[in-house]
């Protein structure tokens, strides 16, 4: 009985240290060595693990543009937009490479189909997201591109950076807090935001409209829709919007913010965001005249009367009235 009890005991133990033995080789066969520079570029990352920049999370992040630095030598096509400009040349300084600056950006809404543009036509009942809505109908408004106002985009947002404007019914971008991750963006359903840049003061111009259908049938459900009238398109000066289906759009590295497009749209479709406000022309003084004017204007004689020459005429009337009444 002891005898099997031994021979059980070697058995076991030459198996487990046969298999140990297999298993290690194995291990050092498909082991798989990580750069270093992998851990270093991840511990500049903001660790939002957002998206924002393409990639799962800041670690697939960070794995690519080393890959991306040792293959090419250059980081071209790779941005965290959390941590924008200053943590990519933190990234950059590591691996001893150079980026590029990109201009910062912002999402921006292009509908403005509030409560009052767009008054409800219908009632939607319904689960309570924008995905859902989007695939049932075109919305309460009656517009199909339009912003169905669930807060898809809301809910998608980890920075704070948007709310839903309870007064009309359209979601708000908190500039401040915006970090262009664009989840906002893949999440809704509609297209109706987009990534633009900051632009020089913050200032930005776009068409706040992505309807596409003629303009009779655009304005019916909403009064400040693009009606494709092209207006916008002919008094550009830098060829910054071009027309598509029936709908005006401004491309923000041609605009240089003239504002001309922003007089001439018939709907206010175009919104001009962050400027001073306009002067009133009614309001402007008269042009100064230049100095000849001024000289002739001087020299003209007045049109006021002269109480002395009055008096004057009048005593020499009376003197030849005498001298007639006398003769």
């Amino acid at each position: 009985m002891n005898d099997v009890i031994i021979y059980a005991v070697i058995s076991l133990s030459a198996i487990g240290i046969a298999a140990a033995v297999i298993l290690y080789f194995v291990a050092q066969k498909f082991k798989v060595v990580e750069d270093p520079d992998i851990d270093v570029v991840e511990d500049r990352l903001p660790a939002a693990n957002c998206g924002g920049c393409g990639f799962a999370g800041c670690r697939n992040f960070a794995e690519a543009v080393v890959a991306k630095a040792k293959k090419d030598g250059n980081l071209e096509g790779f941005n965290c937009p959390v941590g924008g400009n200053e943590v990519m040349g933190k990234i950059a300084e590591a691996l001893n490479l150079e980026v590029e600056e990109k201009e910062p950006q912002v999402a921006v809404i292009r509908c403005s189909g509030s409560f009052q543009n767009a008054p409800k036509k219908v009632k939607y009942d319904g689960p309570a997201t924008c995905a859902f809505a989007h695939n049932l109908s075109s919305g309460e408004s009656g517009c199909p591109y339009g912003c169905l106002g669930l807060g898809d985009c809301v809910d998608s947002c980890d920075f704070d950076a948007m709310y839903m404007d309870e007064k009309t019914g359209l979601p708000v971008v908190i500039e401040e807090n915006c970090v262009a991750c664009g989840a906002c963006v893949k999440a809704c359903p509609r297209d109706i935001i987009e990534l633009r840049n900051v632009g020089k003061k913050s200032r930005r111009i776009f068409v706040s409209c992505i309807n596409e259908e003629k303009g009779g049938v655009a304005k019916k459900n909403c009064s400040v829709a693009c009606i494709g009238c092209q207006k916008c398109f002919k008094v550009c000066p830098f060829d910054a919007i071009t027309m598509n289906n029936n709908l005006a759009y401004i491309d923000y590295e041609k605009c240089k913010l003239c504002r001309k497009c922003v007089e001439v749209c018939p709907t206010n479709a175009i919104h001009e965001l962050n400027f001073p406000p306009r002067k009133d022309k009614s309001d402007k003084k008269p042009p100064m005249k230049d100095k000849a004017s001024r000289e002739a204007e001087r020299k003209k004689p007045s049109e006021k009367a002269d109480p002395g020459k009055i008096a004057k005429a009048k005593l020499d009337a009376d003197d030849k009235e005498n001298k007639d009444k006398l003769n």
